[in-house]
């Protein structure tokens, strides 16, 4: 197996570097290319340079009128003050939400069509208030400001690993009888996307709609930029978010980072896993990859059909006859289930942060404890503030990050969290086996909340993200089952484990944090 996942790798390393390479050359030589032709500028004419301090006070005005996260305007204004001509190119390039521009009408004109598709069952509604005045809180925000309803009728199952999740993934599909829709960050070439694409493939020659949205980024260093038509000559229908594109335009700041399958309409699967050998653990990278998912069946999955056809409608261009695809389209018999489910997503268009408010709710309103797996602790202000008030007030807060990273540099920033959130009361593990890439919280043993959105800028503020939110669930507790057998296979982090720090550390780390927002 080993053997075959080595062939497989060196084919798509070498279908992809070329790619990777030309995109790379040709915006570093365009960034260069736009500094020197600004500096020779500025060297001939003098006034040259007047006129770009004024741009650089302009640019920094106006990213501090802007409705965006403080500590992001701090970052760009620094950089954009510290080196005015590449720190404004910088900007321009990989700063400003060109992708927002684009698409932004598309998303609003598809949010209208789609008006209507989502409706609240005022007895799911009830029944939750009855239960709780805390968690029907939290359910009306998501409602309120995403759009998306609470749903009871649905049963759910949590899987505390890739390998837990893979011989049920695949079972479900190869169940699919009308459709599957599937989104995701990354595929890699491997056994797990090899499996997957054989049941997709033999689906598509039966007459099943399969389709695929994956975000070029996430695959570009994996997958060849022929892979679009090798799937649609299979007769799987794909869609490229945001395709790169080796030119000074390009912008990787806002990718699709969700993960959805969604099949025949009544079962789906969400959470941090991709389609990526790591993530079963058929491949060993940066230790044991730890990483969860959840499944739905019944009415919930609405919410995440109705994610992936509004998405689907955006990139293709095309509309959407949303009500074949509800759950009891193709599932006529009543759904069972315990608790209530409440799917979201987050885009970075609509100025809502979603998925951080969803977790500020939980921990704000939070009367035991709340556990949490992230694989970085990269957090603003708000989110540090809420954990510790939530530990000083006697919330029991702790939270898994991993004891491998796989990004050092990343991983020096996410340490450098530790202290101030230590010395406030709230306990910090690392997963000592390897690399943690799951996303959940649980809360109190009634409520939790497991997606693909991490607690660092990127996930928060710039990309596509999605979770489900529950409430006494059969997942919850399992959620919470899982969390207490990590703590006890990872080391809990002290205050005197981060003084040991040196003074090169620690340096590097403010200088991490000033610039935590960018990374």
């Amino acid at each position: 197996m080993a053997e075959k996942h080595e062939k497989l790798m060196k084919k798509t390393t070498a279908n992809t570097i070329g790619r990777i390479v030309l995109f790379a050359l040709a915006v570093i030589i365009q960034v260069l290319w736009i500094v020197f032709a600004v500096l020779v500028l500025n060297s001939k004419y003098s006034f040259i340079t007047g006129i770009i301090n004024a741009l650089s006070i302009l640019a920094v005005l106006w990213l501090v009128s802007r409705d965006m996260n403080p500590a992001y305007k701090l970052a760009w204004t620094i950089l954009i003050l510290a080196v005015p001509i590449a720190g404004a190119v910088i900007y321009l390039l990989f700063g400003k939400s060109w992708l927002g521009t684009r698409l932004e009408a598309r998303l609003n004109h598809v949010e209208e069509q789609a008006k209507g598709c989502l409706k609240e069952d005022p007895d799911a509604r009830k029944a939750l208030e009855q239960e709780s005045s805390s968690a029907i809180c939290q359910s009306d925000y998501i409602w309120k400001n995403a759009g998306y309803p609470v749903y009871s009728h649905t049963q759910t199952r949590y899987f505390h690993s890739g390998e837990d999740f893979f011989p049920v993934f695949l079972e479900e599909l190869e169940k699919a009888e009308h459709f599957i829709f599937m989104e995701y960050f990354i595929i890699d070439d491997g056994e797990m996307w090899q499996s997957v694409l054989k049941v997709l493939e033999k689906k598509a020659k039966l007459g099943l709609d399969v389709r695929l949205i994956y975000d070029d980024w996430g695959c570009a260093s994996k997958m060849p930029q022929t892979f679009e038509w090798q799937l649609k000559s299979m007769g799987i229908r794909c869609e490229v978010f945001n395709p790169l594109i080796p030119v000074a335009e390009i912008v990787l700041n806002n990718r699709d980072h969700r993960k959805i399958t969604v099949i025949d309409g009544h079962t789906a699967f969400t959470g941090g896993i991709n389609l990526a050998d790591e993530y079963i653990n058929r491949i060993e990278r940066f230790g044991y990859w730890k990483d969860t998912a959840v499944m739905l069946h019944g009415e919930g999955v609405w919410s995440f059909t109705m994610m992936f056809l509004k998405m689907w409608s955006v990139l293709a261009r095309e509309n959407v006859a949303y009500d074949r695809y509800t759950p009891h389209r193709w599932h006529e018999e009543p759904f069972e289930g315990t608790g209530y489910v409440q799917p979201y997503c987050d885009t970075p268009l609509d100025h809502e942060t979603v998925g951080e408010n969803v977790y500020l709710n939980i921990i704000n309103r939070a009367e035991k404890y709340v556990y949490i797996f992230t694989p970085y602790l990269i957090i603003d202000n708000e989110m540090q503030t809420a954990l510790l008030l939530a530990a000083k007030s006697g919330i029991d807060i702790r939270i898994v990050t991993p004891g491998i990273p796989d990004k050092k540099a990343v991983f020096l920033l996410t340490q450098s969290y530790y202290e101030p959130l230590i010395r406030g009361g709230v306990r910090i593990y690392e997963y000592t086996p390897g690399f943690i890439h799951a996303k959940s919280f649980v809360c109190d043993d009634k409520i939790a909340t497991v997606g693909s959105i991490n607690l660092d800028y990127r996930s928060l503020y710039l990309h596509f993200e999605c979770g489900v939110w529950m409430y006494d669930t059969d997942a919850v507790m399992q959620v919470k089952e899982d969390t207490e057998a990590v703590f006890a296979e990872s080391k809990e982090i002290t205050v005197e484990d981060c003084e040991k720090r040196n003074l090169v550390q620690r340096f590097g780390q403010s200088i991490l944090r000033l610039f935590a927002p960018l990374l």
